[in-house]
């Protein structure tokens, strides 16, 4: 993990050599997204790695997508969206939806 400046300074540096390589729309793009890319930076150093993936959302995806092709065919879309519903509401009330994914006393201060 790396300080934001070393992040900024890598980005200029890309986007450097992206307009040596004559790709400056590219370039431009870079320095344009750059700071919004690096939102992450600006948490305490503990959440970076929880804020920049989407691991938990993925993982959800997956377990509804698994869920839902065992049944196959939904007759409409209100049994479709129960079935997910419910999921998601035995997710929340379980252990894996009260993990703590971020220590937010580390943002008081």
């Amino acid at each position: 993990m790396e300080s934001r400046e070393a992040c900024e300074a890598k980005a200029l540096e890309v986007a450097s050599e992206l307009e040596k390589s004559k790709l400056g729309e590219a370039a431009r793009v870079v320095r344009e997204g750059y700071e919004e890319t690096l939102t992450y930076t600006r948490f305490p150093r503990e959440h970076w790695r929880r804020i920049r993936t989407n691991n938990a959302i993925e993982r959800l995806n997956r377990e509804i997508r698994r869920r839902t092709r065992v049944v196959g065919m939904f007759p409409d879309g209100k049994s479709a969206l129960m079935l997910v519903t419910a999921r998601l509401k035995y997710v929340a009330e379980s252990e894996w939806g009260s993990r703590r994914y971020l220590d937010v006393t580390l943002l008081e201060g």
